[in-house]
Parts: C-alpha cells; sequence; structure tokens
C-alpha cells in the first residue's frame, strides 16, 4: 500500500475513533469564534469619553438635582433652612424671625448652588454632545470644571467642621440637616477624587495611542 493511502486510511481512523470517544481535554476545547474574539478586544478597550454616563450622571443629573431641591427648601421655608444648619447651645433660641440681612444671605447662598448645579448640566452635557469624538478636549474641559467644584468640596466640609468648634466632635447633637450636607457632600466628593484619579474614564495621557490606533468613525455627509 503506498504511504498516501496509508496516512489517508489512518487519518479517517482516528477521527471516526474520536468521534466515537471524544476526548475531555478535546471537547473543553473549542476554536475562538470572530464574534468571541472580538467581544474579547471589546473588553478590553479603555474609555473613549472623559464624561461617561456613570460621572455624567453624577455631575450632570445628581448634583444638579440637590442643589436645585436645597434652594426650593430655602424658598420654601427659609427659617428652618437657617435653624437646622447647626445645633443650637442650651443658653441660645433658634430664631423666630431671620433678620432680613440673614434671610437675604442664606436666599443668596442658595441660589448660587442651585447655579453651580445648572453650569455642571449645561457644560457637561455640551462636551458629550458636540465633543463625542474628542475625548482629549472633552478632558480639557471637563477638568477645568471639576477641579474648581472638588476645592469647593474640601473646603466646604473643611470650613463646616471649623464653624462648629466644639460641637465638631459632639456628633451626637448634630441636626439632621447637618448631617445630611456632610454626607451628601462626600457622595459628590469622592466622585470627583475619582474623576481627577482617572478611573472609568478616558485619560488622554494614558490613552492617547489606543485612540489613534483606532479613529472614530467618520460623520455621515450632509444632503445639499
Amino acid at each position: 500500500m503506498y504511504s498516501g493511502e496509508y496516512a489517508f486510511i489512518s487519518g479517517l481512523f482516528h477521527v471516526s475513533v474520536i468521534k466515537a470517544y471524544p476526548s475531555p481535554m478535546l471537547c473543553c476545547y473549542t476554536l475562538p469564534s470572530p464574534q468571541r474574539i472580538k467581544n474579547s478586544k471589546r473588553s478590553r478597550m479603555p474609555p473613549t469619553s472623559a464624561i461617561p454616563d456613570f460621572y455624567y450622571f453624577c455631575f450632570a443629573a445628581y448634583e444638579p438635582f440637590l442643589t436645585s431641591m436645597g434652594f426650593l427648601g430655602t424658598l420654601l421655608d427659609p427659617l428652618a433652612a437657617h435653624n437646622s444648619q447647626a445645633p443650637w447651645l442650651s443658653d441660645a433660641l433658634p430664631y423666630q424671625v431671620l433678620p432680613t440681612a440673614t434671610l437675604v444671605t442664606i436666599l443668596q447662598l442658595s441660589h448660587v448652588c442651585a447655579l453651580l448645579g445648572l453650569v455642571n448640566l449645561f457644560v457637561l452635557s455640551a462636551v458629550r454632545t458636540h465633543l463625542k469624538y474628542q475625548p482629549a478636549l472633552q478632558e480639557k474641559i471637563v477638568v477645568s470644571l471639576l477641579t474648581p467644584l472638588l476645592i469647593g468640596d474640601i473646603f466646604h466640609l473643611a470650613v463646616t467642621f471649623w464653624a462648629l468648634g466644639d460641637q465638631m466632635w459632639q456628633p451626637q447633637n448634630w441636626s439632621p440637616m447637618l448631617w445630611t450636607t456632610i454626607i451628601l457632600g462626600f457622595t459628590l466628593m469622592i466622585p470627583r477624587i475619582c474623576w481627577h484619579l482617572g478611573l472609568g474614564r478616558y485619560v488622554d495621557s494614558r490613552d492617547r495611542s489606543y485612540q489613534h490606533s483606532y479613529p472614530p468613525p467618520a460623520a455621515a455627509p450632509t444632503k445639499s
């Protein structure tokens, strides 16, 4: 028998044996499909936006909602908003009527907070819409917005604790409004710190090479 015919028959025999008695090793091994390779590459893709959905929700939805609700609450009941900012000493009674200067001050401060929330909403929405395929430029604009806000978060907590004086060490006496202010402050400061650390977002110094390897899709031609 010729060697070629022998090799052909031997190959058929091995195939029939494998089909009849499949090996566990062979059953466990399958060649990766094109879709699986595509999904694997996609799972390793770095973020393509400097303001992805999580951060957009935190700073363009959650924060404006908090600041707007605070402003509305102050408008509806400025006396309660003022008196609940901190615990009162036993020898001092809360205001029954706010002085005009105090009323104007607290309304102005709450209005400024609401305005900052709206600035976040409009700026971040414009960045995501008009700079969708320019993440490096997105990052430059967003860092200019979030850096002063992060500084504000830190100083807001620091000034609050400083103003409390000795009552800072008596959290059991803190008012519900004070607890809410501090906790909500951390819920905004921590995501801002994560953004500055580059967690879960496009970082130009880190992801630029990938961005150049996979350019964004060309815009569809406009009809004349």
